[in-house]
């Protein structure tokens, strides 16, 4: 559904994307994390064409996005900050988005009513508040019908029932219509009860990106209640980080978390426990970018 290959893009001599590569499936949420600067928000403007890249290709459905009238009506988009134009009310809102997507379903907006009951649709939308503002860019994107729909920072500053009803929302659209969702966002927590793929953003590039539960298989943490201090783990394991509580071992390692194991096992005479636990997507992002040098703080477990 969506293809990227080489993409650049340099304002002066900084480049903001450099070799960009990315791939996300027909149906997949995407969610795509990365530290503040990373390039995130440049690649979302230019899968929706808002800008033209220096070099590479982008390919949505197998056509190029940038001045493609039709990709772009099979897209909708929500930014972390929102735009409605100065006197609109969601009526007239709704009226504009029918006006640019043939695909508007005016029949689901009466229907999705129920889901947004603190919304006054006739009352000028930048006197709501923030979270009903986001609302409104909810309602109206999801009644457009989109093949792919793009979020930055999507539930800031929804509160907790709203959220879970949105991405219930999001979800039942992606179940029935295989619509295609990109999720850029820092809330790692969230993320992880809904995407399928990852991409991990750093510096101008993609630097991993797998499905969910293969790099949550990949990286595990280790826990070991050892007499004579932490056995050495063959070369091919990465440790990535190691601390320890008294007898209390915990490390992280990249590589199969079950082999890892079984190497730590070699002198089970010397070990009272060993567990091995699943690491969050907020972990395995603080390790994978510990290890490119960005700044993290040791954490505690």
């Amino acid at each position: 559904m969506i293809e990227v290959n080489n993409l650049i893009k340099k304002f002066d001599d900084f480049y903001a994307l450099n070799g960009v590569n990315m791939n996300v499936g027909e149906g997949d949420i995407y969610g795509l994390v990365g530290p503040n600067g990373a390039g995130k928000s440049t690649l979302i403007r230019h899968l929706t064409g808002v800008y033209r890249q220096d070099a590479g290709e982008i390919y949505i459905d197998g056509e190029e996005v940038y001045e493609n009238r039709k990709v772009k009506s099979e897209i909708a988009y929500i930014p972390d900050e929102l735009f409605y134009f100065l006197q609109a009310d969601t009526l007239e809102m709704k009226r504009y988005y029918k006006g640019i997507y043939e695909s508007f379903d005016e029949k689901m907006f009466e229907r999705m009513k129920k889901y947004f009951p603190a919304i006054d649709v006739k009352r000028n939308i930048r006197r709501l508040s923030k979270g009903m503002q986001k609302q409104v860019a909810f309602w109206l994107a999801i009644c457009c019908k989109p093949k792919v729909l793009i979020l930055d920072e999507p539930v800031d500053g929804l509160d907790p029932v709203m959220r879970r009803q949105i991405w219930s929302i999001l979800l039942s659209e992606v179940e029935e219509r295989k619509m295609t969702v990109l999720v850029s966002s820092h809330n790692l927590r969230e993320l992880e009860d809904v995407c399928d793929h990852v991409g991990i953003m750093n510096q101008g590039q993609i630097i991993i990106e797998r499905s969910l539960s293969e790099l949550q298989g990949n990286i595990c943490k280790i826990q070991v209640a050892c007499q004579t201090g932490m056995p050495k783990l063959p070369p091919e394991f990465e440790v990535l980080h190691m601390s320890n509580i008294g007898r209390v071992y915990t490390v992280i390692v990249k590589g199969s978390p079950k082999a890892a194991a079984e190497a730590i096992m070699t002198d089970p005479e010397k070990l009272a426990i060993v567990d091995i636990l699943p690491l969050t997507l907020e972990e395995i992002f603080i390790y994978e970018m510990g290890g490119l040098d960005y700044e993290v703080k040791d954490i505690l477990f």
